[in-house]
């Protein structure tokens, strides 16, 4: 059997193990700033004025709060389209409740007015990928990335995106080692470095 094919293989395998832990919980888990508002896991962007947790969204119409909260939003920008934490809150407002096109408007309306906010940004790329444009949200986590040496989440996004939509082991190898020279401690890092040493056995 040739190389290519036995690492393919390896690969899907990995994959179904490692998504169920990683990939399948993106949206939920790893992004949002180091203060403010909390979001679904960790904390929200720290540019944005506090506000209430998000609201729990089940499929189907959404509940009426959030859409008023949502129309409230789309209302107050229209009066101050250079309200950042209002761009910022309708953003995160549509990718809680998973409208990935209408956060990815909001959000780039707010990269618009302040481009090197990398939460923001990184938020942008997991929407873009929630759509199967992994190309662009490649492109946004690398932008965040660049924005701040020190980030973690556009990194550690950046690595699971190569890994499980582009299937592309050595660039989530090179992805994941910049991630862990930002977060080397964690146990989200604990956990990288133990599929690293599956993933580099692959690739020998």
């Amino acid at each position: 059997m040739k190389k290519e094919t036995t690492i393919l293989l390896v690969v899907v395998a990995f994959v179904v193990g490692f998504g169920i832990g990683a990939s399948t919980g993106i949206l939920y888990m790893v992004n949002r700033g180091e203060n403010g508002t909390p979001g679904p896991s960790v904390a929200r962007k720290p540019q944005m004025a506090p506000q209430a947790a998000p609201v729990p969204v089940p499929k189907g119409p959404l509940p009426m709060e959030v859409a008023s909260r949502i129309q409230g939003l789309k209302d107050m920008v229209k009066k101050d389209p250079k309200n950042l934490s209002a761009w910022a809150e309708l953003g995160n407002l549509y990718f809680d409740s998973d409208q990935p096109k209408e956060a990815i408007d909001a959000y780039r309306q707010y990269l618009a007015l302040n481009p090197d906010n990398p939460d923001v940004r990184t938020d942008m790329g997991i929407m873009y990928r929630k759509l199967g444009d992994f190309d662009r949200a490649i492109e946004e986590f690398k932008k965040a990335a660049q924005s701040d040496p020190k980030h973690v989440n556009s990194r550690y996004n950046l690595g699971l995106v190569l890994l499980h939509d582009k299937r592309d082991i050595q660039g989530a190898i090179k992805a994941w080692e910049e991630y862990l020279r930002v977060d080397p401690k964690s146990e989200r890092a604990e956990r990288v470095k133990a599929q690293m040493e599956k993933l580099k056995k692959m690739v020998k």
